[in-house]
Order: structure tokens, then C-alpha cells, then sequence
């Protein structure tokens, strides 16, 4: 569905827009390669500095809900487990960065020295 509204927003019956629909590659959730990989946000990209606030927008899922896709109550819900297994990992992982940074501040200076000196 994705690869076919696409296409239509491409000029695909010339050269330089099949060149550009063979380049593209769409995958469904994240492959190995990429998903070992860091993930960052592209801010050009971003729906709120890119759109208008008066225009209308519609997402891929609401889309194929309408058209009869009836996986959209599963997806939400994995969603939702996913963003509180994320929200926990990332306040533990601000717990260990403070207190590294507390260690490290509380420690003895000539050890700083000493261990900066053997490359730590």
C-alpha cells in the first residue's frame, strides 16, 4: 500500500522515476542489519516543521483500517507495550549516567589521574 501511493506521487513512467522507485527499499518492522543500528530523528523530516497546521493529514494505518486491514487494535497495543518497555529502559539508563558521573566526582583525584594516564 505504502510502494503503490508512492508511486503515484512519482513521475514513475520516466526514467529517473523507476530509478528512483528501484532504489527504494520499504521493509515491514526493522531487518537485522538495521536494526542493530542507532536510530535517530531526521528534524527535516518532522510533520510539524514540514506541514501547516490548517492542512489535513492521515496515517498508512488509518488508511488500510478503512480499506479493511484488521490488525490495527494488535499494532496499537504492541505500541503501547513498547513505549513503556522504552520509557523504563531509558530511566535506568539515566540512573547509571548519574551515578557514573556522581562516582566519578566523589572519587579521589590522584586515582583520576593515575587511571586517565593508562588511558581510562
Amino acid at each position: 500500500m505504502f510502494w503503490r501511493s508512492l508511486r503515484g506521487m512519482l513521475p514513475h513512467k520516466e526514467p529517473r522515476g523507476k530509478a528512483a522507485l528501484d532504489r527504494l527499499k520499504v521493509f515491514e518492522g526493522i531487518p537485522y542489519p538495521y536494526d542493530h543500528k542507532k536510530r535517530m530523528v531526521v528534524p527535516e523530516a518532522l510533520k510539524v516543521l514540514r506541514m501547516k497546521q490548517h492542512r489535513n493529514f492521515c496515517t498508512l494505518g488509518d488508511l488500510a483500517y478503512q480499506n479493511g486491514w484488521n490488525k490495527k487494535d494488535l499494532v496499537e497495543t504492541l505500541e503501547a507495550k513498547r513505549k513503556t518497555r522504552s520509557t523504563a529502559f531509558w530511566t535506568a539508563k539515566t540512573k547509571k549516567l548519574v551515578a557514573r558521573k556522581k562516582a566519578y566526582a566523589s572519587a579521589d583525584p590522584k586515582v583520576n589521574a593515575e587511571l586517565a594516564s593508562h588511558g581510562f
